[in-house]
């Protein structure tokens, strides 16, 4: 739905409502409203892959699993482990407490509000959703106007699937949000680019709302040399990983590509033999490949390539057709450091290709720009993995493939730096949502009177030995004051 501002407030206010009740932090009802967005997405699928195919040419395999299959997948992971994250954990104390027990216990945050993002705009909406409602909490879903087919189809069944007094959709573009801003949540969610982001902090700032940034940055491919039939494999793991996800528009998809100056030829020729198998080498008739979202995006990823130092260096592509939104797999081989496509995130199909005297050399060029979501390293050199891991600073690093971190529920998604804060997928999407909260027991049994006033020299020799002894010295202690208090009568 669209609405007025007092609309904006009337959802807030019956988000709140429904959160007081007290009905969303059972496990019947989050066990419920997954099952609810599984049938969802199970009973619209060709809806969902006619939505993704109008919004940005989507294939239905990539559809499938880009978008469905990371939904089913992380509905069906938190129904398997929900309870044992709804489950206190039990907490360790300090002896000096004995005798106590102590709980964390998780606890839904509230209100959260999601803004989903356009190059995903069923996984990456629907996907953080799952997390807060396993955690327990009400939600307000902006899904992005970019990607209109897939908003409205949102905006239409979520509330014929689920529970329309907990989780409520609203549409629009950016007088929206920025509308839905200015009220306090009690968590913002986000994907999408750091410019966007620095609005989002700076609007949660004001209410001292926490929020998760899922950003983007320019991750880099870090390629060694390997023999024959591994280099195969590698080429068509990164002409996947850069064109077949969306051509390119994805937060971690491959920016640029890191290589030895003496592979570039090789490199090169079998990476135009993989496009032309993959995708196809005839512009109008390109196969398996996203189209560019929209003429501003196609416009600014054609920009990168007007300056005459970058077109030089297209080794590969650079077709363009405007009236439908394609632009061909581009390869660019050494292009100007300082201009904008190796400065700027390119979010299209665009590759450029650094070369390097050694390696080694690619951990100074990634050190010298901010820090990105994901490296990506192609080795079997373990002293050069350690080198990336401990001399590099990123969201995540993938060794030997591309893009498939993201579908892992045991592994931590997010970035850092400029890249986003904050992390998502399985467990960590439900403590994204959740706060855990500390609980401390105590007894009426055994009163420490070293602890109170009025202190003495005594009371601090106590308190200093007791913070280090174990259970047999603290007996000991125990014992020796009481033998004083009986002879003196005091403490």
């Amino acid at each position: 739905m669209e609405g007025s501002e007092s609309e904006f407030g009337g959802s807030l206010f019956g988000l709140r409502r429904a959160f007081r009740s007290g009905k969303t932090r059972g496990i019947e009802w989050r066990t419920g409203q997954l099952r609810a967005l599984l049938k969802l997405v199970a009973e619209n699928e060709a809806r969902i892959f006619e939505a993704l195919k109008q919004d940005l040419g989507k294939h239905p395999v990539e559809a499938y699993r880009d978008e469905i299959g990371v939904v089913k997948k992380s509905a069906d992971h938190s129904l398997l482990h929900i309870k044992e994250w709804m489950a206190p954990k039990t907490g360790k104390l300090p002896l000096l407490l004995f005798p106590s027990r102590a709980q964390v216990l998780p606890e839904p945050l509230g209100t959260v509000l999601i803004f989903g993002s356009w190059n995903f705009p069923i996984s990456l909406t629907l996907d953080p959703l799952i997390g807060a409602i396993s955690a327990g909490n009400t939600a307000l879903i902006k899904p992005s106007e970019l990607a209109p087919a897939c908003s409205s189809l949102l905006s239409q069944t979520i509330p014929l699937y689920m529970d329309t007094e907990a989780i409520k959709v609203i549409e629009g573009g950016s007088d929206v949000a920025e509308k839905l801003l200015q009220h306090q949540w009690d968590k913002i969610f986000f994907t999408g680019s750091p410019r966007i982001g620095r609005i989002i902090m700076a609007a949660a700032a004001k209410h001292l709302t926490p929020v998760t940034l899922e950003l983007g940055g320019k991750c880099p491919v870090i390629l060694d040399s390997f023999s024959a039939s591994d280099f195969k494999v590698v080429v068509k793991r990164i002409v996947a990983g850069k064109w077949g996800a969306c051509a390119g528009q994805a937060c971690i998809g491959i920016d640029y590509l890191l290589v030895q100056q003496k592979l570039a030829p090789l490199l090169i020729e079998s990476l135009k033999a993989c496009i032309k198998r993959f995708y196809g080498d005839d512009l109008k008739n390109l196969q398996s490949i996203c189209r560019i979202v929209n003429k501003s995006h196609f416009d600014r990823i054609c920009k990168l390539l007007e300056e005459p130092s970058v077109a030089a260096s297209i080794v590969y592509g650079g077709s363009l057709d405007r009236e439908n939104l394609v632009i061909e797999p581009t390869i660019l081989l050494d292009p100007p450091l300082d201009a904008p496509i190796m400065t700027e995130e390119i979010f299209g199909p665009l590759l450029p290709i650094i070369t390097l005297d050694k390696i080694e050399d690619s951990i100074d060029f990634i050190n010298g720009r901010p820090k990105p979501l994901t490296i990506y390293a192609f080795t079997k050199n373990e002293k050069l993995k350690n080198r990336i891991l401990q001399e590099t600073s990123s969201g995540g690093v993938t060794f030997n493939d591309t893009m498939i971190q993201f579908i892992c529920d045991a592994l931590p998604f997010g970035g850092v730096g400029q890249s986003g804060f904050g992390s998502y997928h399985g467990k960590y999407s439900f403590d994204t949502f959740s706060h855990d909260k500390a609980v401390l027991h105590r007894t009426f049994f055994l009163e420490l009177e070293p602890r109170h006033p009025p202190w003495n020299d005594f009371k601090l020799e106590f308190i200093r030995l007791a913070y280090n002894l174990d259970y047999v010295g603290l007996l000991l202690l125990l014992l020796g004051l009481r033998r004083r208090y009986t002879r003196t009568g005091s403490l």
